[in-house]
């Protein structure tokens, strides 16, 4: 049930681990040297360009000089082509150095998930309330964060689905069927990493933002309606036709200046239409970039012929259900609101309007476009999150080969609850400091009581299966070489702190935070509740700590839920001889010369040993004679 995994098996997984750091660093070195031999070649290119200017300025100058005037046009001209030619090879170069350095760049973000060089990995600015039932304990999200060592997201709505797969599970259960397609779906996308890597870097070329969605859908969902616009379109559209005729008239000297009369009523037409469709200006403000962008993505998808019966081909099954291709579409749609976009420039905007109703004429053709793509587009939105938070799993899946895909049980009956994992170990924890152990825990009602000296791990093992549980349930391969596990929903109890915005003692944020866990147990209704709580009742004095802590394990026990609880209180031992559901385990140290030793390996029974008198002793403070070592 808690033995360590062998020798052999950490260094199978030392090997997978290793295998693929150094075909990453492979492939950064080699696109290194690459990019070097690139940027080499572009700024030989500069200089011939310069090269070309200086000599065309040199011969023509000498040939107008002498007089050879058809000649210098024609080496003018010659010189011209080439100078074009050079600078559309240059210009190409320059768009695939800077899509090698992109590339470069995701490779080196994903040897550091892979090393989990936490400082060169991107932030995702990814913020769960305080009161999560397991975001701050299980270390979800933040700096050193699971979501952080995810996501790879490239738009707004996938790493909201991301966040959703993780991080409200107890909100969102996935029954059995729903989450096996999830779980294909990542293990397909894990044998994809050239797609993905595709995907991040044309995202990446339109910008470093992620794609925001919601800017279109509402777009989309803006009827857009301007009163008469038509109408509107046909009078200035006449009155702007004229004015071009009749100024064309009276500057080419072929009549008086009558422009003037048709103009007047043209722009005070255009002054009263410019306010009503302000709101569409602000619509449609940059929006271009997050369309190209979205096109970009989607048409790496709609290109690719997965197989029929893939969960990746029923995903993506949008994109090539309609009669033309989504990234056209989308293209166009990026077309009209760049064609909007012009509003921006002040002076280039007056000056087009002196000739025509852009403003009028483009507003209408978005009004058309959207017609076209309202019905589609928020349905490619959605099914690309699902791909895009897929990929973030699968890239995880991918660096880290060594890790097992969860098997989930579908029975739902409370004897089949729980886990069973061998060589489990912390995801986030740094591969060389990873301790693994094998657990079991079995059945609702089946509570393992945790004991042990100070340090020696017993938070961290609560965590470890926390965060594994988490990791399988969102689809993702879990820290082991063995996971079967059914789904439950997470409440923890570690981390707890005094909220000064709500007047709360430590004590009484804890106290908050248990009775909210009981309640969970209580509804057999749900999925089982899997507790991890740290240090029960940790905040009051030893007697009433001890019978408090009793009292509510025993009333867990009889709930619908299962877990660990850690205590300091070795008298609690004894519920296992009076209660079939409750288990001691433990971790211990070593004493070692001046100091103490963990192997933070998990064992049966209460813990023999203490050591908090030890580590007084050790760092030089006051402790009784016989107590110190």
């Amino acid at each position: 049930m808690y033995q360590v995994s062998s020798a052999v098996t950490m260094m199978e997984t030392w090997n997978h681990r290793q295998n693929r750091e150094t075909a990453i660093i492979r492939g950064i070195d080699r696109g290194t040297r690459l990019c070097v031999q690139c940027e080499q070649r572009s700024a030989m290119f500069s200089r011939v360009r310069m090269g070309i200017v200086l000599l065309a300025i040199i011969v023509c100058a000498i040939l107008y000089n002498h007089e050879w005037f058809v000649t210098g046009n024609w080496v003018l001209v010659g010189w011209v082509v080439v100078f074009i030619g050079v600078a559309h090879y240059h210009n190409r170069l320059e768009d695939g150095l800077t899509k090698l350095r992109l590339w470069i760049q995701i490779k080196q973000t994903n040897l550091a998930r892979l090393q989990l060089n936490w400082k060169d990995i991107p932030d995702s600015h990814i913020v769960l309330p305080s009161d999560h039932p397991y975001g701050v304990d299980l270390d979800i999200a933040g700096g050193h964060s699971l979501l952080k060592l995810l996501d790879t997201s490239v738009s707004n709505e996938g790493q909201t689905r991301l966040v959703s797969w993780v991080a409200h599970q107890n909100d969102h259960p996935q029954s059995f069927s729903e989450w096996t397609f999830r779980q294909e779906l990542v293990k397909e996308l894990t044998q994809l990493s050239g797609l993905r890597d595709r995907i991040q870097l044309e995202a990446k070329r339109v910008s470093h933002t992620l794609l925001n969605g919601d800017r279109i859908n509402v777009l989309l969902k803006d009827s857009l309606e301007i009163p008469h616009l038509a109408l509107i379109l046909g009078v200035t559209g006449g009155l702007a036709t004229t004015n071009v005729v009749l100024f064309l008239v009276w500057a080419l000297g072929l009549g008086p200046g009558y422009w003037l009369i048709s103009f007047l009523p043209y722009a005070f037409l255009m002054l009263m239409v410019g306010g009503r469709l302000s709101h569409v200006f602000e619509r449609t403000l940059d929006l271009h970039m997050e369309l190209h962008k979205l096109a970009a993505v989607i048409g790496l998808l709609e290109k690719r012929s997965f197989r029929a019966v893939s969960a990746i081909s029923q995903v993506t099954e949008p994109f090539r259900a309609g009669e033309g291709l989504p990234s056209v579409a989308i293209k166009h749609l990026a077309k009209v609101c760049s064609g909007l976009s012009v509003k921006g420039h002040p002076l280039i905007h007056i000056a087009i309007h002196l000739i025509g109703p852009w403003d009028a004429v483009w507003t209408w053709y978005l009004q058309k476009v959207c017609g076209r793509l309202r019905p589609l587009l928020p349905s490619w939105l959605d099914h690309f999150a699902t791909i895009d938070a897929g990929m973030a799993l699968s890239t995880f899946a991918y660096l880290n080969p060594h890790y097992a895909w969860p098997k989930r049980r579908e029975s739902l009956s409370a004897k089949d609850a729980g886990v069973a994992a061998t060589a489990m170990g912390h995801p986030l924890l740094p591969h060389e400091q990873r301790i693994r152990n094998d657990f079991e825990l079995r059945a609702v009602g089946q509570l393992f009581l945790v004991t042990g000296s100070n340090m020696s791990g017993k938070s961290t093992f609560l965590r470890t299966i926390g965060i594994n549980v988490c990791l399988a349930q969102a689809g993702a391969p879990v820290c082991a070489e063995s996971w079967d596990w059914s789904w439950m929903r997470i409440l923890t109890c570690l981390r707890v702190g005094d909220s000064l915005e709500e007047g709360l003692s430590y004590f009484y944020a804890e106290v908050k935070r248990l009775k909210s866990i009981l309640a969970s147990v209580s509804g057999a209704e749900h999925y089982p509740v899997l507790f991890l709580i740290d240090e029960i009742f940790k905040g009051t004095n030893n007697r009433e700590r001890l019978l408090g802590s009793e009292a509510f394990i025993r009333e867990l026990t009889k709930g619908h839920g299962l877990g660990l609880v850690t205590t300091h209180d070795l008298e609690l031992a004894r519920l296992e001889d009076e209660l079939p559901g409750i288990i001691n385990v433990h971790f211990q140290e070593t004493v070692g010369e001046k100091e103490l030793q963990f192997d933070y390996q998990l064992r049966p029974g209460p813990c023999p040993t203490t050591n908090a008198l030890r580590i007084m002793a050790m760092e030089g403070l006051p402790v009784p004679k016989q107590e110190s070592p």
